[in-house]
């Protein structure tokens, strides 16, 4: 069978069994602090769980794409070496929500195993939980005695807490586990050692494939369990690993889930999977890590420095240094691999085929970019061990080489062996740590557990059509976020929006009985909508009236509608390839990011603005209704990459001819709200994205009245001539003509200086020195009076040459080549160790020649004689 068949199968199993197919979330978790990506199946479904919302189906099936490497789940450093771990993966899943537990589940796992997919009984194995006294936990009995109808007793293994008890991470749902394993050894092998003494023992071939938890309690932040309100099924079998079961291979690699892009590798590499372990495990990685990157991407994760992004850097940039290592590629090769991942998940994923090229782009930029830095660093390596006063790269430099250049430990140490240095590992190890818990004190996010007050589903949102609304608070608790304390309010019914689809949260007031507590932000986490307040009322029982800031909204709302109004132009004027990428919208501005592969020019913009403008002033209502997905879809609505729809969706209608988009957020009544649309900004945010901010209403009026009050000024200063564009253009070439005239008479004053200085050059142990302060204009000056002595002077030489450049100090060092070939002596690390640190600066080079800068314009003169006594 296929993987793609074996994927049909399982949904189709589950279908039969009276559950609804769902289509899996997008892999970037947008509603949840506690995670960065989907890393379960369960992600989706956490609400329900908890018991804050109704399940719309009571079974499910589907397959789910998850990301592991940060957090409790990381298995991004085992990923290649082995032949099982992946980072993105599928997960198969069967759920129920308060429907059956664990007769049904055990049963139709056996039966899906042993009877579809045809797997031997006697190469299976099933652990349960053993319970575990510290929490009083007690043995899973029941799920024991339901396997023993389908299995011998000698197969079923107890598991302790670590292997069967599911936690999907510090605090939320989790419960005693199942999980099936299947022994892939050789008939002769399973004779010699039982495969039930190598289960859950790491074994390459004696593997999870199916684990079964059966949610029953939620981990409070104080470590306690509490039962849940009812209890489910969460079932997650890792598809890689059951494809290369099914298809008797010995790694997952081997299967046709990887082998696509192993083979398409070997095509642009030249090399052959399957010759050295160094080279596979390059394959490997580079087959793994292209397909995180590349859906991440598609589900509107950027690669950045900070958050999710910075993670998704860090699986391109580890693929790229496997290339660059060990296939002996240097020149970018991911972006080639991405045709052929979106062309096999074509019919199950279907949002990477539809994005190839943005994603492509993306991709290569990337890759490039990483390449030039890798080239850099290799660089800087070179030149730390050129000038090194012993055979050591001392742990910052190595940490720094990670840091800046992205050189993993093991990249330094190899480059550092083959030049006869060793790495000071333990350094290393600290500066780690040190970035760690300063990044950790940067993202602290420290949530008590919630009390509650009323326990019922979470509160409806009436703020479509009400600024104001009687409430109960269901639940409250304090957070500590970045060492500031806070408060999270949970109501029965709220007007308050929480931040979503790129519109902020609202804020307003709260008044408990005459005791006004302000709301400063409303956020969702999953679909739950929590106001944020610095302190609580004496009271929280009763009735609270919450009242959003009406001024804030309908600004807000201004914006929104005109992001609708401004992306169908986008795409009428730059072509239907846009498609938005990121937005914000608040009460004083909009930015909107869109996949464009240019830079928009100023009459792309004018062109534009004309069409939103026009729009405005036709006054179209705003019309909005509630459809079912599919008939919005056919009716043209434009639904974003990475968002999470359900079965109706809210349809946002401007002119069914011009826009009509999928959308959660709050709109004016009519576009002639708006009143007029201005762009203030138009910038690059990454490879193949765009970003444009604009202003609307009294804002887009305020910043006209400001620019024109600035062409007024302008004016003024010019002595209002007739024609202010000649005059600016009259004023720009008689500067560029004097700086001319500048340049020419400071490099005259520097040739005749440079020609006085020679005959200060004193003979010290056998070198030309020459040390002065000049009086110059300008650093660049210093620079090339330097050069220009330097060719008066019988090498060896060392020349330094100081000023005082309006107050700050200015350094030229330049060598003779034989003092820094046959010598050892660097400019480089004389100006870093020698002089910046008197004159309190910096600054750098190369060996023969460097400059630096600094505060302290007193110790010029002491530059000198500490350079002189080198000698």
């Amino acid at each position: 069978m296929t993987a793609a068949e074996i994927r049909q199968q399982f949904l189709d199993f589950f279908a039969s069994k009276g559950h609804q197919i769902v289509p899996s979330a997008p892999i970037v978790v947008k509603n949840d602090p506690t995670l960065l990506f989907t890393n379960a199946g369960m992600n989706q479904f956490k609400d329900i769980f908890l018991g804050n919302k109704p399940a719309a189906y009571k079974r499910v099936v589907d397959t789910q794409k998850c990301l592991r490497v940060s957090g409790k789940h990381n298995d991004l450093e085992e990923v290649g070496i082995d032949t099982y771990h992946h980072t993105m993966f599928e997960m198969l899943g069967n759920w129920s929500f308060g429907d059956y537990f664990k007769a049904e589940a055990i049963a139709w796992s056996w039966e899906l195993l042993t009877e579809v997919y045809k797997l031997p009984k006697d190469r299976l194995y099933v652990t349960v939980f053993e319970g575990d006294t510290k929490e009083n936990l007690a043995s899973d009995t029941e799920a024991m005695e339901h396997w023993k109808k389908y299995i011998a007793e000698d197969r079923i293994l107890m598991g302790n807490k670590k292997d069967n008890f599911w936690e999907m991470g510090d605090t939320g749902p989790c419960g005693p586990c199942s999980e099936i394993h299947v022994d892939c050894r050789t008939d002769e092998e399973r004779v010699q050692v039982p495969g039930k003494d190598l289960v859950n023992n790491d074994h390459p071939q004696v593997i999870e494939i199916w684990n079964n938890v059966f949610m029953q309690f939620n981990r409070l932040k104080d470590g306690s369990l509490e039962p849940l309100p009812a209890k489910h099924v969460d079932t997650g079998m890792g598809f890689e690993r059951l494809v290369r079961v099914l298809q008797q291979k010995q790694s997952n690699y081997d299967t046709d889930v990887f082998m696509p892009v192993i083979h398409a590798t070997e095509k642009l590499c030249g090399k052959e999977y399957g010759r050295t372990e160094k080279i596979d495990i390059a394959f490997r990685v580079i087959a793994d890590h292209i397909r995180a990157i590349c859906f991440t991407i598609a589900d509107g994760q950027l690669p950045s420095n900070t958050g999710a992004g910075y993670v998704i850097r860090r699986i391109l940039r580890r693929a790229v240094r496997y290339y660059f290592s060990f296939l002996d590629v240097k020149k970018p090769l991911l972006h080639e691999l991405l045709p052929v991942l979106a062309g096999q998940f074509a019919k199950v994923f279907p949002e990477l085929l539809q994005q190839e090229d943005f994603v492509k782009k993306v991709v290569f930029e990337e890759e490039s970019s990483f390449l030039r830095t890798l080239d850099s660093g290799i660089r800087r390596m070179e030149d730390f061990m050129g000038g090194a006063p012993s055979k050591n790269v001392d742990g910052k430099t190595a940490f720094e080489l990670y840091d800046t250049f992205g050189f993993p430990l093991d990249l330094t140490m190899l480059i550092a062996n083959e030049n006869g240095f060793k790495v000071d590992e333990p350094g290393f190890d600290a500066e780690m740590k040190k970035q760690k818990d300063r990044s950790r004190a940067a993202t602290e996010l420290d949530m008590g557990d919630w009390n509650i007050l009323q326990d019922q589903p979470s509160g409806v949102f009436v703020g479509y059509t009400e600024l104001q609304s009687p409430a109960k608070v269901l639940k409250h608790r304090k957070i500590k976020a970045k060492g500031k304390e806070q408060y999270q309010i949970v109501l029965d019914r709220t007007p308050f929006y929480a931040e979503s689809g790129g519109q902020v949260g609202d804020t307003g007031t709260l008044d408990f009985n005459g005791e006004l507590i302000t709301v400063t932000d409303t956020k969702k986490e999953n679909d739950l909508i929590v106001h944020f307040v610095d302190t609580l009322p004496a009271v929280l029982t009763g009735t609270v009236q919450a009242t959003v800031d009406a001024s804030k909204r309908k600004n807000t709302e201004r914006h929104h509608s005109a992001t609708h109004l401004l992306h169908a132009a986008l795409r009428a004027v730059l072509g239907t390839h846009v498609a938005q990428k990121g937005s914000l919208v608040n009460a004083d501005y909009l930015r909107f990011d869109f996949s464009h592969f240019a830079k928009v020019t100023d009459e792309e913009l004018a062109a534009i603005e004309a069409i939103v403008n026009e729009k405005i002033r036709e006054n179209i209502p705003v019309v909005i209704k509630e459809l079912p997905r599919e008939e919005a879809l056919k009716l043209g609505a434009m639904a974003l990459f990475g968002e999470k729809y359900g079965e109706t969706v809210r349809v946002v209608t401007i002119d069914p001819s011009y826009s009509i988009e999928l959308c959660g957020g709050t709109h004016v009544g009519n576009t002639g709200e708006l009143g007029l649309f201005k762009f203030i900004a138009e910038s690059a945010v990454a490879a193949g994205v765009r970003r444009v901010e604009a202003v609307t209403g009294a804002k887009a009026e305020a910043f006209v009245n400001e620019q024109l009050q600035q062409l007024k000024e302008v004016k003024a200063q010019l002595k209002n001539p007739k024609d202010i564009v000649k005059a600016i253009e009259n004023l720009a070439n008689d500067k560029t003509a004097l700086e001319k005239q500048l340049a020419s008479m400071e490099a005259k004053q520097a040739q005749q200086l440079a020609a006085t200085l020679p005959q200060q050059a004193v003979a010290v142990n056998g070198v030309h020195f020459l040390g002065a302060v000049v009086e110059v204009g300008s650093a660049d000056m210093v620079r090339q009076c330097a050069s220009n002595v330097k060719d008066l002077l019988t090498a060896p030489y060392v020349i330094v040459l100081a000023a005082n450049i309006a107050g700050k100090a200015q350094v030229a060092v330049i060598l003779s080549e034989d003092l820094v070939k046959d010598k050892g002596l660097n400019a480089q690390k004389i100006i870093k160790e020698q002089v910046a640190p008197l004159i309190k600066g910096g600054g750098g080079g190369q060996p023969a020649q460097a400059t630096a800068g600094g505060q302290d314009v007193s110790q010029l003169q002491q530059v000198i004689e500490q350079v002189k006594s080198i000698l």
